[in-house]
C-alpha cells in the first residue's frame, strides 16, 4: 500500500505484508499505548477489518486479529478497554470515507486463513527483560525465566514460606492475566507439572503476584504476561532437548545477606504468631542460611 494514515493516538503505515502501528506520546494517550511504543503487524495475523461510528464526532477504523496470532491480545482475553485497544485507530468523523478506503484495503490483502485461529504467533511481544512491581512482589523476565522476589509487606505467609520462586519457561503451560483495573487482579503462571496443592486464591499461590490499587498496572503487566507467553510458545515448538525435558520450577538464590536477615527475621515474626511450626521454622531458616 505504502500510505500513512494518522489518528489521535497512532499512525499506521501501510507496507506491502504488514502494517507498523507507531503509538504517539502525550498525556492523554493510554500508558499502554506509550509502552508497547510500536509495532509491526503482519496481513496475515488479521481476521477482520471493521469501521464504526465513534464517540464525540469520531469514527474508528478496527482491525481485529486472529485467535492466537497476538501474544498481548492473547494474554488479555478480552480485557482491555475500548479506548487501549492497540489495534483501533480513531480519526475525526469527517475523514470516515478514508478509513472506510483503508479498511477495503487490509481485507483485500486478508489472507484465505484468516479466519481460523493462528497455529503460532505472527506479532512480536515487547522484548526482556521487563519487569513490574505487584502488591505483594516484583516479577521480572529475563527471556528464559521468570522470577517471583515477595515483599515482606504484602506477601501472604503461604509465599514467605515457599519462598522467593524462579520458573523456566519451559517448565510452564500458559500465563493467565486478570487485569489490575477489576477487583482481585493477578498475573498467575499456569505450570506443566504444577503441585496438587496449586490452586485457590491468587494471593496464595506462589505462581502468582497480585495487583492493588498503584500496583502491576496494566501498560507494565500485559506487555510482561505477553512476553512470558511467547516465549512459553516458542518453547513449546522448539524440538524436545535435554535443557526444555529437565526444566522445573526452583526457588531464586544469590540474595543478599541483608535481604536473608530481614526473610529470616519476618520468619520469626511467623513462627512468633503461630503461623510457622518449629519444624518449618528450623527448615526454612537453615535454607535462608545455605544461601550466604
Amino acid at each position: 500500500m505504502g500510505d500513512v494514515l494518522a489518528g489521535f493516538h497512532a499512525v499506521w503505515e501501510f507496507d506491502s505484508d504488514s502494517v507498523l502501528i507507531r503509538f504517539e506520546r502525550g498525556i492523554r494517550r493510554p500508558r499502554l499505548f506509550q509502552a508497547l511504543g510500536e509495532r509491526r503487524i503482519p496481513y496475515e495475523a488479521l481476521r477482520s477489518v471493521e469501521v464504526s461510528p465513534g464517540r464525540r464526532g469520531t469514527v474508528a477504523l478496527h482491525a481485529v486479529p486472529r485467535q492466537g496470532a497476538d501474544p498481548l491480545m492473547e494474554a488479555a482475553n478480552g480485557q482491555l478497554k475500548e479506548d487501549s485497544d492497540p489495534y483501533r485507530l480513531v480519526l475525526p468523523a469527517e475523514r470516515e470515507a478514508l478509513a472506510s478506503y483503508y479498511a477495503d484495503e487490509l481485507r483485500s490483502a486478508l489472507g484465505p486463513a484468516a479466519k481460523e485461529p493462528a497455529d503460532r504467533h505472527l506479532v512480536a511481544a515487547p522484548d526482556p527483560p521487563l519487569h513490574f512491581k505487584a502488591y505483594d512482589g516484583k516479577a521480572s523476565f529475563d527471556g528464559s525465566s521468570v522470577a517471583f522476589r515477595w515483599f515482606w509487606t504484602g506477601a501472604s505467609s503461604a509465599k514467605w514460606k515457599s519462598g522467593d520462586q524462579t520458573f523456566a519457561v519451559g517448565g510452564l503451560s500458559g500465563v493467565e492475566w486478570r487485569s489490575p483495573e477489576v477487583l482481585n487482579g493477578y498475573l498467575r503462571l499456569l505450570e506443566r507439572d504444577a503441585p496438587e496443592t496449586r490452586s485457590g486464591e491468587a494471593d496464595q499461590d506462589p505462581a502468582a503476584v497480585v495487583f492493588g490499587l498503584g500496583y502491576g498496572p496494566v501498560h507494565e503487566s500485559l506487555p510482561f504476561a505477553a512476553a512470558v507467553l511467547q516465549a512459553v510458545r516458542a518453547a513449546e515448538a522448539a524440538p524436545e532437548g535435554p535443557e526444555r525435558a529437565s526444566a522445573r520450577r526452583s526457588r531464586g538464590t544469590g540474595r543478599a545477606p541483608a535481604d536473608i536477615a530481614d526473610r529470616i527475621r519476618h520468619l520469626g515474626e511467623l513462627h512468633e504468631a503461630g503461623l510457622l511450626t518449629d519444624a518449618e521454622f528450623s527448615a526454612k531458616k537453615a535454607e535462608l542460611l545455605a544461601e550466604l
